[in-house]
């Protein structure tokens, strides 16, 4: 099975600058998290955006849309910035063909106490496991976009 990773930005990819003492989008860190798991499937990671997705504008939105589109492998990982990613499931909801599985951190994955690890790891194995859809796995659940929200509060993902 080969699942394609396409890296979008956002805080899992942010890195810390002392020197501004601000963060800036990195390398996607979707590769290096798989390989130091040492996951035992074929894929690849695809770099196609570094923002923060408050950031993302319409065309941003509409060029992922157009890589999942395009992508042959049907299996498909979005880490995306946790602040839109509702948005912007929702806008690929109609693509039926492909498991499509958006996930994301609520600190750098370059942190000690990120969850960035755990949120990679369960969108693996969700992208495998489910059917042909769009869904939001984050938190240890997995989310239907159409009735998902953040909690800023408690930072994290919740149905409503």
């Amino acid at each position: 099975m080969q699942i394609k990773v396409f890296a979008t930005g956002g805080t899992i990819d942010k890195v810390y600058y002392d020197k501004n003492s601000d963060f800036e989008v990195g390398e996607p860190q979707a590769e290096v998290i798989l390989g130091q798991s040492n996951v035992d499937l074929e894929f690849s990671v695809e770099s196609i955006l570094k923002k923060d997705s408050i950031d993302f504008t319409e065309e941003d939105r509409a060029m992922i849309r157009a890589k999942v589109e395009a992508e042959t492998v049907s299996r498909i990982i979005i880490t995306h910035g946790t602040d839109t990613m509702v948005q912007t499931a929702q806008l690929l909801f109609d693509i039926t063909d492909k498991t499509i599985v958006f996930t994301g951190s609520m600190l750098p994955a370059r942190f000690k106490d990120s969850d960035a690890v755990f949120n990679i790891g369960c969108a693996t194995m969700a992208v495998q496991t489910l059917p042909a859809g769009v869904y939001i796995v984050i938190n240890g659940r997995v989310f239907d976009p159409r009735t998902t929200k953040k909690n800023l509060q408690l930072k994290r993902f919740e149905a409503i």
